[in-house]
């Protein structure tokens, strides 16, 4: 169920899931049935908006599929509308310095005093929990994943990864190779991806990685399995 997938990644079981670039609540539900570990919908690179978002939470918690957003802006108001309307967390491009850390779970979690709160959406059961009850229980199971894209943050990973909100530094490798000006792939990629797994592993944080097939899982990911959540498209 999408409630246990921030337990899951916790304990150190490898997740897969998806993309989803397209708004369809069929495919949300075929993936659901399909026993996928969870499903990102891309509002940063499809025409995916808020309305759409309503639906295809609905579509995922018929399914116990937990759904994550993706949603570029430099702003982070957009991320507790979508946790109100039921999704189990989010996926936060370009994250590159504790103090976009510090704003992202903010957002996220009701504990640091900033979120809004209110147990009227889907999320709260539409009033049928307590602000307490849904407080806590969001807190608990909403997933944070942070992207690690840009050549900056390889610098700031330690502080990155050290806050204790961050479920998964999520590697981006087309936006971390654009950055970095090198080739995608190439070994100097593959350098700043090791990088990056091996920070994630020191502060016992999982690492996931977007891979287009089964090849490029190459990398040393066998420091520790708990490191492992990786996305394919």
């Amino acid at each position: 169920m999408s409630d246990a997938l921030r337990d899951r990644i916790r304990a150190g079981e490898t997740v897969i899931g998806t993309f989803i670039k397209t708004p369809a609540v069929q495919l949300v539900e075929i993936l659901g049935r399909a026993g996928l570990d969870f499903a990102v919908a891309d509002q940063e690179h499809a025409p995916i908006g808020i309305s759409d978002m309503d639906l295809l939470s609905l579509a995922a918690r018929a399914t116990g599929l937990p759904l994550l957003s993706r949603r570029w802006g430099a702003s982070t108001d957009w991320i507790a509308p979508l946790l109100d309307l039921g999704l189990t967390g989010v996926m936060v491009p370009h994250v590159a310095d504790r103090a976009r850390t510090d704003a992202v779970c903010a957002a996220v979690k009701f504990a640091h005093g900033a979120r809004g709160i209110s147990s009227s959406p889907r999320a709260g059961n539409y009033g049928g929990m307590g602000l307490t009850e849904y407080r806590d229980h969001s807190d608990r199971t909403s997933v944070t994943m942070v992207q690690i894209e840009d050549a900056s943050a390889l610098d700031q990973l330690d502080q990155i990864a050290a806050h204790p909100d961050v479920d998964v530094l999520f590697i981006g490798p087309a936006d971390l190779s654009q950055s970095l000006g090198v080739g995608f792939p190439s070994a100097e990629l593959d350098a700043a991806i090791q990088r990056v797994i091996d920070a994630g592993s020191k502060a016992g944080v999982a690492v996931g990685l977007f891979v287009g097939d089964e090849t490029q899982g190459h990398l040393d990911f066998s420091l520790n399995s708990s490191e492992r959540t990786r996305s394919a498209a």
